[in-house]
């Protein structure tokens, strides 16, 4: 018997990477999970993956940027198995445009904030009630490394991610009282299908030079998120609410002069490597 056994959950983004490898993993402790994504194909194919392993999982096309999506997301779920326990907010797409205050458009702000701040706010708000209804739940947003320190250019994505971590605290305070534990996670590089076609397909000496940033010596695979986001849900984890926990391979615990160092001599002794422009 596994632990999630007859609970429900629904994963945004759980089609591929770490929402796809989330979504396998609940359902493979027992939870029936709706895979929210706008990818029917991929969405399809991970649903299709799940059920091979025995598990339970259906699809739903969904765009995050529109509020009345959203709430159909959850009007879903519990129609089609009476009752939702975990929401994980995961989706965001790495096509959207990014930089600076100078350079990043007002449109392009306003699009990032629905992608991801708002878009959390309205799954809790609509999540929330049927949650209360059954004695609780567990909320999980996909935040990031980029919301603990930040990178030029790259305002728009670090600003969502920062966010995430202060919505989870203030949810986590005015949710406990509900049963409700709302907690994030912040990666660091994780090598998804996306990251493994933009990075090593086409420059694959590079990852020596990503890993070495890592006290672990590797980069992230989608699994291991998903192991953190699988605890999260669980009762394993009652205690825990309010949390933005770093699954980084230590990333975010270096004092970047001995990193920059570190990698220096990466470089020197491999010059291979080809650097991203």
């Amino acid at each position: 018997m596994g632990s999630l056994d007859n609970r429900v959950a629904i994963v945004t983004g759980g089609a591929q990477g770490i929402g796809g490898a989330s979504a396998r993993k609940l359902a493979s402790d027992g939870a029936r999970v709706l895979i929210a994504d706008v990818d029917m194909d991929a969405a399809a194919q991970n649903a299709e993956r799940i059920r091979s392993a025995g598990g339970v999982a259906e699809v739903l096309k969904v765009d995050i940027t529109q509020p009345e999506q959203i709430s159909g997301m959850i009007e879903r779920a519990v129609e089609l198995w009476g009752r939702l326990d975990i929401l994980v907010n995961n989706a965001w797409s790495r096509r959207e445009p990014d930089g600076s205050a100078l350079t990043l458009s007002e449109a392009a702000w306003d699009h990032a904030m629905s992608l991801v701040l708002k878009s959390v706010f309205l799954g809790a708000k609509y999540a929330a009630p049927h949650m209360e209804k059954q004695g609780g739940g567990a909320i999980v947003s996909i935040s990031s490394a980029h919301g603990l320190m930040v990178a030029q250019g790259k305002m728009a994505y670090e600003v969502n991610k920062a966010g995430v971590i202060a919505l989870t605290r203030q949810m986590a305070t005015d949710l406990g009282p509900m049963g409700i534990r709302v907690n994030a996670i912040c990666p660091g590089h994780i090598v998804t299908e996306h990251m493994q076609a933009r990075f090593w397909d086409h420059n694959p000496s590079m990852r020596p030079f990503f890993e070495a940033q890592y006290p672990v010596r590797r980069v992230g695979k989608p699994e291991d998120i998903a192991t953190a986001v699988h605890f999260l849900c669980t009762d394993a984890a009652s205690f825990i609410t309010g949390v933005a926990l770093p699954v980084d391979g230590g990333l975010t615990i270096q004092l970047q002069e001995d990193l920059g160092l570190s990698l220096a001599r990466l470089v020197r002794a491999h010059p291979e490597i080809q650097l991203p422009e």
